[in-house]
């Protein structure tokens, strides 16, 4: 029997591989398996994947013949995985040697369905300790009472599928899944999901994942129209919620959480390409169109006036045919 199954999706991270897979050495166990799966890469990663598959205990190596994103490489080492247990990892980050031994007993002393971890943020030289951002630790609860507030940073801000681990049951529920195709904001709607769907988890003081940012081929450094894949992530999580029986309660902070990420993108266009950067200004007017308008106001009303004077006049704008997400 396989107790844990890693997911690790690459894409084009020759450079950084080797890291990743020593890692996952250093974290390797007899009924552990890493399903490392290669989402078309075209540098010279399949040979990288291809030599580990061969000398990393439990390793299966599978590749994609067109690229998919990482929604979708995700999706695929899911169905590959036999173990009681998922987590994740992304092909340019790395882990604290015996990390993946303390998080399977972590899960299983408080037997519930998932736990979540802090993480260590390493841009450049610099390491910042990130915190899950629930008080309790080492404690279950119900997953939809760490939703809310709305108007302060909660569980489902906290979106990285690989800060925790994930009983099988979640997987045969269908709430591990990601939308296929998402090629960025992907595991939005998946931790809405989570906490709205699932039935217990925890909060563990437990560091080992090391989360490299400012990657040049990392899509949170490219502003391409992959970008804007975060209409859809989020418009999944409106609709969905919506539908959820305490909707009245949970859309504000859905709605809230929308509004904050429009502006953040909005706050960085500059780095969007210049038709990129007007289609996400079109785009963004039509999804603040669609938003419940009575919950958008209160939204709206709760926020800086600098955000919600912005965000105000960009509901006015006209939005050309086709401008939908």
């Amino acid at each position: 029997m396989v107790k844990l199954s890693v997911i690790v999706p690459f894409y084009n991270v020759q450079q950084y591989a080797p890291d990743t897979l020593r890692s996952l050495r250093a974290n390797a166990r007899e009924d552990f398996e890493f399903i490392l799966v290669d989402d078309c890469s075209t540098d010279g990663t399949p040979e990288i994947l291809a030599r580990a598959e061969r000398e990393l205990p439990g390793a299966v190596h599978v590749r994609h013949e067109q690229n998919g994103g990482l929604a979708t490489a995700r999706n695929t080492g899911i169905d590959k995985a036999r173990g009681e247990y998922v987590t994740f990892l992304d092909g340019d980050d790395w882990l604290a040697p015996g990390y993946y031994p303390q998080l399977v007993d972590a899960i299983e002393s408080l037997n519930c369905d998932f736990v979540r971890t802090d993480h260590v943020q390493c841009t450049a030289r610099a390491r910042t300790v990130t915190r899950v951002p629930v008080g309790r630790r080492n404690v279950v609860m119900n997953p939809r009472d760490a939703i809310l507030p709305a108007d302060r940073s909660t569980s489902v801000d906290y979106a990285y599928a690989w800060a925790g681990v994930y009983h099988r049951r979640l997987v045969d529920k269908g709430l591990v899944h990601f939308t296929d195709g998402l090629r960025t904001a992907e595991d939005r709607p998946w931790i809405w999901k989570l906490h709205r769907e699932a039935e217990s988890f925890a909060a563990v003081n437990l560091l080992g994942v090391f989360y490299r940012r400012g990657v040049a081929s990392s899509l949170t450094q490219i502003g391409d129209v992959r970008q804007l894949d975060f209409i859809r992530a989020f418009d999944q999580v409106i609709e969905e919620t919506a539908q959820d029986a305490d909707a009245k309660e949970l859309l504000p902070k859905a709605v809230r959480t929308y509004c904050a990420i429009i502006s953040h993108h909005l706050g960085s266009i500059e780095r969007f390409e210049p038709a990129v950067a007007k289609k996400l200004k079109s785009m963004s007017a039509a999804a603040l169109r669609r938003m419940p308008q009575d919950v958008l106001d209160e939204a709206l009303d709760s926020m800086d006036l600098q955000r919600a004077t912005k965000l105000r006049r960009l509901r006015r704008r006209p939005a050309p045919a086709g401008a939908a997400a």
